[in-house]
């Protein structure tokens, strides 16, 4: 019965004191498998007609991290990371709800990673991870335990917003935006009962801003399903101290009915 609590059955509240998110473009048949029934890849098409999916690597500084309700004080501050793959969910009626599938995340935090388990399928592992803020360098890297997330990235925090990395496949900045995560849902999808568990998103004032971004350590994409891949950095974003939270979890039917 343990999947009846991983639906995520409490709403959350924290405050992003930084929120850093690269995307990266694979060929979607590379993707394909990682998509559960009654989820699509999300893709888009480059101006010389190839196709791409998408990986966003995101890396958050947390604070005060609680179910919504409960005071900030005895919220938890952690980092967390996390790698997931944009897809879309048909629904009923011809909508379409756009979102992230979770492939793995990691925290320094024990609590959470119990927490997080434990209510929901987010798959977190614990890992050693820092971040500090030099000049206008952002800056984090993250030590995993079985060495297939780790990661070391700086952000250039500079006045204005940085053109698109070296060989995005994205025409243009609005193009690039709409592959900004997070995305307003997250999808899970529960085999015992052939069920999507939908989380949505609350937010006000995201504005993510283009930043150049270095990546001297990225191993997540040597080990597993997409070891062998060739991605290439799409876009990075990043905003900073803002209030987020997310709803406790909706269970839906795979053609996208409320159950």
């Amino acid at each position: 019965m343990r999947h009846l609590l991983q639906r995520h059955p409490f709403p959350m509240r924290t405050h992003f004191a930084h929120s850093l998110v690269l995307t990266y473009a694979l060929p979607p048949e590379q993707l394909a498998p990682l998509v559960p029934p009654g989820l699509r890849l999300d893709t888009y098409t480059d101006p010389e007609g190839t196709e791409h999916g998408f990986v966003a690597a995101a890396l958050v500084d947390t604070r005060s991290l609680r179910p919504t309700g409960l005071p900030a004080a005895i919220g938890v501050d952690t980092v967390l990371t996390g790698y997931r793959v944009f897809t879309r969910f048909p629904t009923p009626g011809g909508r379409t709800m756009r979102g992230l599938r979770i492939l793995r995340s990691d925290t320094g935090s024990r609590v959470m990673a119990a927490g997080g388990n434990l209510f929901s399928r987010y798959h977190y592992r614990l890992a050693r991870i820092g971040s500090r803020v030099v000049g206008r360098t952002l800056e984090f890297k993250v030590v995993s335990v079985d060495g297939r997330a780790d990661l070391h990235v700086r952000a250039d925090l500079a006045d204005g917003p940085a053109p698109l990395p070296p060989g995005s496949p994205f025409a243009d900045a609005r193009a690039a935006r709409r592959f900004a995560g997070p995305l307003p849902y997250t999808f899970e999808y529960e085999p015992q009962t052939r069920s999507m568990i939908v989380v949505k998103a609350e937010r006000a004032h995201w504005e993510p801003v283009p930043v150049a971004v270095e990546v001297p350590r990225l191993t997540f994409f040597d080990h597993g399903p997409l070891a062998g891949s060739r991605p290439v950095l799409a876009n990075a974003f990043h905003v900073a101290d803002l209030d987020y939270g997310w709803q406790a979890g909706s269970r839906r039917a795979l053609d996208g009915s409320l159950r």
